[in-house]
């Protein structure tokens, strides 16, 4: 069925947090008009300076760079170091995904730049449980990613006395939980209203039904509040700060770092710059299709569209061409959490969102990626 979408970008009626004026123009557009329009980006990039300023020199480290190693994290981590002259611990939050190409250019860029760093991989049998529950109860199975990503660094924050944690991107880029007014914090309660769909750790120990116990899902779990307040903590994002543009920051990661993308399941080519990082992108993309009617692609070239480096006809030929084909790793997907592909679609048609209709049925296969068949997941079904 045809959704409405928006007249300046393609976003549909669907996506979340999404409105529309009287003129079919989406709210997420004029926040991007504003933010080009209203902003004195010199002054917002001075505040930050301040409190990074506040922040220097008070212990072994500046600050925390949360790290992925894919182009948002690579690109902080990079003008920390080299712009603001701070001294990081990077940590990572490793949600068992990450395919090996990506490991190797992050551990690369990693030494090249020369940090400490802190990599935290979860129990992956317990994450197995994990997505599974996520997935049936809410049409998304990365709840573990959600939470732990965000929540560990805080955990190493209070633990080392390391207040100041520095994040990417601002939401107010793709949805409006925030605008580009308002300061961008991932704080306890950016964490309890959209990072943690609504289940807190302790809830997801019953949910799993007695499998778990609350000491196992501690990294999931938000630290208490007196505790980051009793370090005077900051969690800000330099998005808030800086005037965010990907196609920049990616020439500057490429040049000084090496920093190349990679192929992405599901989206065009000249798109191989985002969510290189999971095997599972191409799953993610699939379930918001089914649900919301849309998909990465739609996501990419709203953002061009609204940058103006991209035409909104084409971008409409490469979301009809692109979105809504099965994943090749669907297959993975399945064994991994194991449930059927019939069981799979149930699910994600229970939380399809109105007016979008989708039968998984009718949908073409992608084609699988090269380096499908190097992805280590051997910890799925067989080993239940």
């Amino acid at each position: 069925m045809e959704l409405r979408v928006c007249s300046k970008c393609v976003m549909p009626e669907t996506h979340e947090t999404i409105m529309y004026d009287a003129k079919g123009v989406c709210n997420i557009c004029h926040q991007h008009d504003y933010k080009h329009e209203k902003i004195d980006w010199s002054a917002k990039e001075a505040e930050f300076k301040e409190i990074v300023d506040k922040y220097r020199n008070k212990g072994t480290y500046d600050c925390i760079i949360p790290f992925s190693g894919g182009k948002d994290s690579v690109f902080v981590l990079y003008t920390m170091m080299k712009k603001f002259k701070v001294k990081p611990l990077v940590v990572s939050f490793d949600h068992g995904f990450y395919r090996p190409h990506h490991l190797e250019q992050r551990d690369r860029i990693l030494r090249q730049l020369g940090v400490d760093f802190m990599l935290f991989r979860p129990n992956q049998k317990i994450v197995r449980k994990l997505t599974l529950e996520s997935l049936i109860r809410k049409g998304d199975f990365c709840w573990h990613c959600h939470t732990g990503v965000f929540s560990y660094p805080m955990h190493i924050a209070v633990k080392f006395k390391i207040p100041l944690l520095v994040w990417g991107e601002s939401t107010a880029e793709y949805t409006s939980y925030n605008d580009f007014d308002n300061l961008d914090e991932r704080d306890e309660t950016a964490f309890n209203k959209w990072i943690n769909l609504g289940i807190t750790a302790d809830d997801m120990v019953g949910m799993v039904g007695g499998e778990v116990e609350p000491r196992d899902l501690e990294c999931y779990r938000y630290p208490k509040l007196r505790d980051l307040k009793a370090i005077d903590y900051r969690s800000i994002c330099y998005g808030a700060y800086h005037q965010w543009d990907v196609r920049k920051h990616m020439e500057i990661i490429n040049k000084e770092l090496g920093w190349v993308g990679d192929e992405v399941e599901g989206v065009p080519q000249q798109y191989n710059f985002t969510k290189v990082e999971c095997m599972m992108n191409g799953i993610r993309d699939y379930l918001k299709f089914i649900k919301r009617g849309y998909g990465r692609t739609t996501q990419l070239v709203t953002d061009d569209i609204r940058a103006g480096v991209l035409d909104r006809e084409k971008g409409l030929a490469w979301v009809k061409e692109c979105d809504g084909k099965k994943p090749a790793s669907l297959k993975v997907f399945l064994d991994f959490v194991g449930i059927t592909e019939n069981e799979f679609n149930e699910i994600a048609l229970k939380h399809a969102v109105s007016p979008w209709k989708c039968d998984p049925k009718d949908l073409k296969e992608g084609k699988e990626l090269y380096d499908q068949k190097s992805w280590d997941l051997s910890f799925g079904e067989k080993n239940k």
